[in-house]
């Protein structure tokens, strides 16, 4: 097949959607078929067949930093069809009516058209702003044979909001690469590895490490890690000087994806206190197979569909309680191994050529009903 998958936004940030693109595009090159990158402004030259459509401006949406593509030119996407015959056209969702939009309404009526939704609201305003593109999209929305969403929360706000019935399929990861020797060494860590942005919760994690240190109930032998960059970051630094931890919590800046697996491997205690606005958690399942202890998270829609067990889930806003859980595993390596055990287990259902082959079925299904059509 020669396959297209679409994406409005660039390919230069390691964010979910884009990890997705090309742990899939990955997949289907590595079974032989004719993979292209259909996306937004981008920089980068490592991967094949990345054709660069518009230009795009920086906003922030759904708590998180993105890009939205400026209106992509008609002539550019006629001249791409043309040349490559796309056999699927596989879009990132929502998509922009000014790219993946544009290149809908052009494609050949032989080309299937399969679609992955992966947003869930963080607040009123993305709910709103989801609405009004349903609507802007709403003709060529009728042009997908087939639509895949990340997890059971994605489905439904693609049912409740655009009107699409879908197929949950999970995001796709190398599970391999993430199964990695654990360091030996005396200490204990806790490692978060997110974003440093409100919505993913560093700032209540940090709130129970203090709770922990008030109480006493902080080893010092306990090693605080804080993976990630973000706008949140100045003001995370000066509450761990307010409250005496600078001794234990270490701040790495952003964990790049080659070392992200050894980084993880080190936890005892990993967590992922996200609050809202996760249709999926690829990072609660890249954790669940690389690290020494057990995986916690927050308690939200998205984090639930990537967690073996409803027992390693809090509210992160529960200072007291998320205090509690942290001493708890802490002071319990036993436990800590029996979790980690189940969590490599559970993380295999999610490697590429299991998640992949799903998708390549919904491939299937949308040619077969184009040519049916």
């Amino acid at each position: 097949m020669k396959i297209g998958l679409v994406l409005d936004d660039t390919l230069d940030t390691p964010d979910g959607v884009q990890q997705y693109v090309l742990r899939v595009g990955t997949w289907f090159s590595s079974q032989g078929h004719e993979v292209h990158y259909l996306v937004g402004q981008t920089s980068r030259s490592d991967i094949p067949n990345v054709h660069s459509l518009s230009r795009n401006l920086g906003v922030r949406f759904n708590g998180n930093r993105m890009s939205m593509p400026l209106p992509a030119s008609r002539k550019q996407l006629r001249r791409l069809l043309a040349e490559v015959q796309f056999d699927v056209l596989h879009v990132q969702m929502p998509y922009s009516p000014f790219m993946a939009g544009r290149l809908l309404r052009l494609a050949p009526a032989s080309t299937a058209v399969v679609g992955t939704f992966h947003v869930l609201p963080y607040d009123w305003f993305v709910r709103t702003a989801n609405r009004a593109l349903a609507l802007a999209n709403s003709r060529t929305a009728k042009r997908f044979d087939g639509v895949i969403a990340g997890s059971p929360a994605a489905a439904a706000f693609a049912r409740s909001c655009y009107g699409l019935q879908s197929r949950v399929i999970p995001h796709p990861f190398s599970y391999k690469t993430f199964l990695v020797n654990a360091p030996k060494n005396s200490t204990r860590t806790i490692v978060y590895m997110a974003r440093l942005v409100e919505r993913k919760g560093a700032q209540w994690f940090l709130r129970a490490v203090a709770e922990l240190a008030r109480r006493g109930e902080l080893p010092r032998d306990v090693s605080i890690i804080i993976g990630g960059k973000g706008p949140l970051r100045d003001k995370l630094e000066a509450y761990v000087r307010r409250t005496g931890l600078s001794q234990q919590v270490t701040f790495t800046g952003f964990v790049p994806e080659a070392t992200k697996a050894q980084f993880l491997a080190q936890a005892d205690i990993a967590v992922f206190p996200s609050v809202s606005g996760e249709s999926f958690g690829i990072s609660i399942i890249e954790a669940l197979a690389a690290v020494r202890g057990v995986v916690l998270a927050g308690d939200n829609p998205g984090y639930r569909a990537a967690m073996p067990t409803t027992n390693q889930l809090l509210d992160p806003t529960d200072t007291s309680h998320f205090a509690m859980e942290l001493a708890r595993w802490l002071a319990d390596p036993a436990a800590r191994r029996k979790a980690a055990s189940v969590q490599k287990q559970y993380a295999a259902r999610f490697d590429a050529d299991t998640v992949c082959a799903q998708v390549a079925a919904v491939y299937a299904e949308a040619l077969q009903s184009r040519r049916e059509s």
